[in-house]
């Protein structure tokens, strides 16, 4: 015969609570994200055929501009009005699904069952996107000092008569600018992306705010100028409400100005840094709240 197993009620034993699996929290579900966004939508082969795509038109620009065979300067004047096109659509395509994809797939929905706040997964999913977006500008960009470099036994000789114009440092310098103006454009993405419901609604939201980042912007600050809306004297401060103003102004006063010497002021550096740091974290706040809703 068998012998009946005892019970804790029947054997005096009080059985013990077993505790819900723990996951990740605080800062490891933070980096969970991140590297979480970094293997699944960065290191992919989508990523590596964007950044040959970015070196490609970039190298074709310079090249055929005639910016490489010149100076470091002369290749940023070459680059700024493309990138001013360039930026903000590699941003979008990188993160305008960023928060939305999550939520149709119902990644959102699991990781409100852990300890985790709306501004980690706004902050995570921005930072491992980040970080891809970032790499693949400021790779493809570094590698335009090869073929400045090479080049260089074939500059006139009376660029030389302008003051620091073949440092490389202007060079460096342009690109880490280039590289905030690219993580700008992705949190206003990511801030898209959020408050999108569709992915139709997400598309047309996206077409719409490249439109008017790109040209918007700037028509509005012209047709505010010729209304007297803004005054002439307050132009170069206004040009900073624009993130794509500010980030030009930044480029023209902090390298291309450098090396002309004196002469009348494009934009302000200050209020054009303030720009864009409004801008950042005002999408990503933004992000925030709509992820919370």
């Amino acid at each position: 015969m068998s012998t009946p197993t005892e019970s804790p009620e029947t054997s005096g034993e009080t059985a013990e609570p077993t505790e819900p699996a723990r996951g990740p929290t605080g800062p490891g579900m933070l980096f969970a994200i991140v590297r979480r966004e970094l293997s699944t939508a960065v290191v992919t082969w989508t990523s590596l055929g964007l950044w040959i795509g970015v070196l490609g038109t970039l190298l074709a620009i310079t090249w055929f501009g005639g910016g490489v065979q010149v100076g470091y300067v002369s290749t940023i004047i070459d680059l700024l009005t493309p990138l001013e096109l360039l930026i903000p659509v590699i941003a979008f395509v990188i993160g305008y699904r960023a928060i939305l994809g999550d939520e149709r797939r119902g990644v959102l929905d699991v990781l409100r069952t852990y300890p985790v706040k709306p501004w980690q997964v706004v902050l995570g999913t921005y930072a491992g996107r980040a970080i891809g977006l970032v790499a693949i500008v400021t790779t493809a960009l570094s590698f335009l000092m090869f073929p400045i470099v090479v080049t260089e036994s074939y500059r006139p000789i009376f660029y030389a008569t302008h003051t620091g114009s073949n440092s490389p440092g202007l060079f460096l310098r342009f690109i880490v600018l280039t590289a905030c103006f690219a993580m700008v454009v992705l949190a206003i993405a990511i801030a898209i992306s959020a408050l999108a419901g569709t992915t139709r609604t997400a598309i047309t939201v996206a077409g719409l705010a490249l439109f008017a980042l790109l040209f918007g912007a700037d028509i509005g600050l012209v047709f505010a100028l010729s209304r007297g809306l803004i005054a002439e004297s307050s132009l170069v401060a206004s040009l900073a409400i624009s993130p794509l103003s500010a980030y030009r102004g930044l480029v023209l006063e902090t390298t291309v100005a450098v090396t002309a010497g004196t002469g009348p002021r494009t934009a302000s550096p200050l209020a054009s840094a303030v720009g864009l740091l409004v801008w950042w974290v005002g999408s990503l706040a933004i992000a925030t709240v709509a992820v919370d809703r």
